[in-house]
């Protein structure tokens, strides 16, 4: 759980960022209210009325399917009565309603979702209540640029480790031989051999030879950029269902070897525009700075 503050008209509000949802201190707001008022005493009063209820219960309804609505009818009996002074305790226990909970300890208080919280903004003030929405907006929206900023770092700098990961990566010796071509081990082929032939273009066993000291904690997979891993899910895919309409091996890597080329020429060429596209707006904004 999260926590910012607002202010509204020199109050600081205190907005609860929750998994579910946004829930603001009306504890806070109570102060608003009418100065030497307790807090308590001004929810109380709000929570006894019978218009308060009815909304309650009917928000409870709409979006929480364990709302005792039946327990919920003998709060809006008793409303209006001088011995009906319920508790947000109460109310909570008794209907086991979401819409409201206290807190202890740090940035304690009685805390209500968003859309109950601007219900008891209405009898607070009109006023209070436009001031709170505008205030509340402005909060949201700070946190949907900062969520806009941190993706487009975030943007940023996984195209730069990718750039730094595929020239890493390629770091191995890539065994001799056309495979491609000379498909004399394809007899004798496991099926993921049909996948390394016709996406890397050589054979695991050959890999392995050439690099006997990768070999030893990985193979070549671990060493694929992210375009050839795709395209090494899609093979995976098209190779089942070729198998399931019995086709033979040699007729299934040519379809493969097509397939591969296609797709990567395809990949490669979007990650060039898309780096070269990311590179001119660092330039822009390195000019506008200067």
């Amino acid at each position: 759980m999260k926590n910012r503050i607002i202010t509204v008209q020199d109050i600081p509000i205190t907005v609860s960022v929750e998994d579910i949802d946004d829930y603001i201190c009306i504890t806070d707001m109570a102060a608003a209210k009418a100065k030497g008022s307790r807090a308590a005493d001004v929810i109380r009063n709000w929570l006894r009325n019978r218009s308060t209820l009815e909304f309650l219960s009917t928000w409870e309804y709409i979006y929480n399917p364990d709302f005792k609505v039946f327990e919920s009818e003998h709060f809006k009996k008793e409303a209006g009565l001088v011995t009906f002074t319920p508790s947000v305790s109460d109310w909570v226990d008794k209907t086991n309603a979401i819409g409201l909970y206290v807190k202890r300890g740090k940035y304690g208080g009685t805390y209500a979702h968003k859309d109950i919280a601007f219900e008891f903004a209405s009898a607070i003030s009109p006023v209070f209540k436009l001031y709170l929405i505008k205030e509340f907006q402005r909060l949201k929206d700070e946190e949907n640029d900062i969520k806009s900023l941190e993706w487009s770092a975030k943007r940023f700098l996984s195209k730069n480790n990718y750039l730094i990961q595929t020239d890493a990566i390629k770091k191995y010796l890539i065994p001799t031989g056309n495979y491609r071509d000379n498909i004399e081990w394809l007899a004798y082929a496991e099926e993921a051999d049909l996948l390394n032939v016709a996406l890397f273009g050589f054979t695991a066993k050959a890999w392995r030879d050439a690099n006997p000291e990768l070999a030893k904690k990985s193979n070549v997979r671990d060493y694929a950029t992210i375009n050839e891993l795709t395209v090494l899910s899609n093979l995976e895919t098209h190779n089942s269902q070729m198998i399931r309409e019995g086709r033979d091996k040699a007729t299934r890597f040519e379809i493969l070897k097509d397939i591969a080329k296609y797709q990567m020429n395809i990949l490669d060429e979007a990650t060039m525009i898309e780096t070269a596209s990311i590179i001119d707006e660092k330039i822009e904004e390195n000019n506008d700075k200067d």
